[in-house]
């Protein structure tokens, strides 16, 4: 079972799946007229919350939402996804990771703008938002099945096994390091317990819990990682230059994957930051849409930044403490564990049980949010009435995922990301000019304004 689950992800994430997001992607950003350059310095405004209205339908405010949604991707995949990407696809695959970045921004533009344009209602007659709504209200009844797809792909996809793997590996890593296989499989199963039970705290009290604490965790998390990686960086600020530029000529020759494919380094790099910034995938339409917002472009300004903050800011500190630390070259840990190897290289004594903190921050807020994602796909599909059963389903797969085989919990996750990003991208695509109206419409009376 665990060779077709990897055999499929393999397969599905080919060709198809990267021309859709970073070729569609690349669509978006043309065709938005280059917002995230433009426009980068209105979104940052409008989260000073100057336009927020209260009245405005939804459950949370657009600062919130976007905390919620970077929750759920700064996350493991930021620290041992990165490790992963360097280890498949070598330096070259980082820089494959900012390109995705970028045109992950307007990816999200577009997506998290259709989440409050096209909104619709559950069973029990609640204002919802995602790509499923968006297929349905916007594309129209005979579309549905899309829906379908994405919903039941994200409730298979969403779940926080990949989360529980990483932060059971490094857990047993800095603080128990057990001496045989029946300690190590004991610890992972008290450990994988403990993170549900910590994890049902949060989830059971539905998107407003999980909002006001991922409101608080995600800047302090960020900050956290933020000062232990330069602490790192500063003693080989003499090396960043050539880190660089081995980034960037790696990217055009793959000269550290096996025979020089570069289409292996852009893959691997298009794979790492679709899991890393979820841009197309669909998460987080699903909790902008909630925003209490009632102006769309207002949204997907907001919700672009996100992109930027995950990858081109995280995943780069991630990148260079391994880089400049040279254990992607020196050591056969994979995951976590790997950049974990920098972390005791960078900061001795000490890094280790920092990067703990980080990886257990990081973890527990995607697993918050994570579950929110899937538990509005079971709404979707089941109804209202039966969507909390999967809260409980979602804490027992915490404790599997804890005692799972990475290969087979990445390759579980990637494959059914790349299941929803096929619908929420055609979705987004064909209602792209409706957006394009829309901005040009806002950004009118935004002028007039000033």
């Amino acid at each position: 079972m665990g060779n077709i689950i990897v055999e499929f992800s393999n397969w599905i994430w080919g060709t198809p799946i990267l021309i859709l997001l970073l070729g569609g992607g690349t669509y978006f950003f043309i065709h938005s007229g280059f917002v995230p350059f433009r426009k980068m310095g209105h979104a940052i405004g409008l989260l000073k919350g100057k336009y927020d209205h209260e009245l405005a339908p939804g459950q949370i405010t657009s600062r919130q939402a976007l905390s919620a949604a970077i929750a759920s991707t700064v996350g493991l995949g930021n620290i041992s996804g990165v490790a992963i990407a360097l280890n498949m696809g070598g330096p070259g695959a980082i820089f494959w990771m900012w390109v995705a970045a970028f045109v992950g921004m307007a990816t999200k533009f577009y997506t998290c703008s259709l989440a409050i344009m096209y909104r619709g209602k559950d069973s029990r007659g609640n204002i919802q938002g995602g790509p499923m709504y968006v297929i349905e209200e916007g594309m129209g009844k005979k579309w549905k099945f899309l829906s379908y797809i994405f919903s039941i792909a994200g409730v298979i996809g969403l779940l926080a096994i990949f989360q529980a793997n990483q932060l059971t590996a490094v857990t047993q890593a800095v603080l128990l390091e057990p001496d045989t296989l029946e300690e190590t499989v004991r610890n992972r199963w008290v450990i994988g317990i403990i993170m549900m039970l910590l994890t049902a705290m949060v989830i059971l009290g539905g998107l407003k819990r999980i909002a006001a604490v991922a409101s608080k965790m995600v800047p302090f998390m960020v900050g956290v990682y933020f000062a232990t990686v330069l602490i790192i960086v500063v003693q080989y600020l003499g090396d960043i230059p050539s880190i660089f530029k081995l980034i960037l000529v790696d990217a055009f020759t793959g000269n550290a994957v096996m025979g020089g494919a570069v289409g292996s380094v852009i893959i691997v790099g298009a794979r790492r930051a679709a899991f890393s910034n979820e841009a197309g995938i669909g998460t987080a339409p699903m909790v902008h849409g909630q925003s209490q917002n009632d102006e769309p472009i207002r949204e997907g300004l907001i919700a672009m930044l996100g992109p930027f903050i995950d990858t081109v800011v995280v995943c780069t500190l991630t990148a260079l403490a391994i880089l400049l630390t040279g254990v992607w070259q020196s050591t056969e840990n994979d995951g976590v564990k790997l950049t974990l190897a920098a972390f005791e290289i960078g900061i001795p004594v000490v890094g280790k049980y920092l990067l703990m903190l980080s990886v257990l921050v990081f973890a527990l807020s995607t697993m918050f949010t994570y579950s929110y994602y899937g538990h509005k796909c079971t709404n979707y599909l089941f109804g209202a009435d039966k969507a909390d059963y999967y809260n409980y389903f979602y804490l027992i797969t915490i404790v599997i995922g804890a005692v799972a085989s990475l290969e087979v919990v990445v390759s579980l996750v990637d494959g059914m990301y790349a299941v929803m990003a096929f619908p929420n991208m055609i979705a987004a695509i064909y209602l792209a000019p409706k957006v394009k109206v829309a901005m040009k419409d806002y950004f009118k009376r935004m002028n007039a304004r000033s």
